[in-house]
């Protein structure tokens, strides 16, 4: 049985277009707010949601992210209560769902009772931004068994072995970080993004989607003009941060969504 993320980009590449991922903090502010999120950033064209686990200590992530794993542990966010809001959520929405999480939450949890409650709430894909495939052991084997995609990231400094053998261990889709360092930093050179997504197609056929540092509608459309789909998570959880106390915050956040994929649409694709 194809799965949502495949079945997803299938009709995406159909149609001439690229995914739009869209990050948000599960449980920032609210996991009800999380919930009407979800169901507003598909009604605005995102294509994918990401919904981030929150964690005491997220190595991978930047300030604006960071502060937003705070606010949702405040409001009492769990892994738990995050699969019991996905499987509220199926019930309005088939819009692929994969998560973001720190190894020491699934862990927690026990790799293999997670992999079969996230399938069986709706989630999709799993990415898990300290455990690299090499090392994914504990994971592989109950995330297969349960039908869980996992999604790995390869970074602009992997040598060309690396990069093959990431990009053929990936499912779903290859997380591409346009830039070493953290989340919420700024696009580098989008033509070097550019080449080296090319790399990755070279090795596998599994699409390949570029984040960190896409801020703008601008980036957003350069970034579709060269890549399978593209991963905005910090400038999303920004906006969810600004709004935060009004109660227009589902509505702006959408609003932004929607100048995003409005953007990607307008571009012009960079033929291969």
């Amino acid at each position: 049985m194809t799965s949502r993320l495949d079945r997803t980009f299938a009709q995406l590449r159909q149609g001439g277009e690229k995914a739009l991922i869209a990050y948000v903090m599960a449980g920032d502010p609210s996991l009800e707010e999380t919930e009407q999120l979800v169901v507003e950033l598909e009604q605005a064209g995102a294509d994918i949601i990401e919904l981030g686990v929150p964690f005491s200590d997220p190595i991978a992530d930047g300030p604006v992210i960071q502060q937003a794993a705070e606010r949702a542990l405040r409001s009492g966010t769990s892994l738990r209560k995050i699969l019991l809001m996905v499987t509220g959520l199926r019930a309005r929405t088939q819009i692929p769902l994969v998560l973001m999480a720190y190894y020491n939450n699934i862990h927690a949890f026990g790799p293999e009772r997670f992999c079969h409650e996230a399938v069986q709430a709706g989630v999709d894909g799993l990415i898990v931004p300290d455990m690299p495939p090499d090392e994914a052991g504990p994971l592989k084997g109950p995330a297969a068994a349960a039908g869980l995609q996992m999604i790995f990231l390869l970074a602009p400094t992997s040598t060309a072995e690396r990069r093959t053998f990431v990009a053929r261990q990936s499912q779903g889709f290859v997380y591409y970080v346009s830039l070493t360092g953290i989340t919420g930093a700024k696009l580098l050179n989008v033509a070097d993004v550019g080449k080296n997504v090319e790399k990755i197609r070279k090795v596998t056929r599994v699409p390949v989607a570029v984040g960190f540092g896409v801020a703008t509608p601008e980036d957003a459309a350069n970034v579709a003009a060269i890549a399978d789909g593209v991963i905005v998570g910090s400038a999303i959880v920004k906006q969810i941060a600004a709004h935060q106390q009004k109660p227009e915050m589902v509505k702006q956040v959408a609003e932004f969504v929607r100048s995003l994929k409005t953007a990607m649409r307008a571009a012009q694709p960079i033929t291969r």
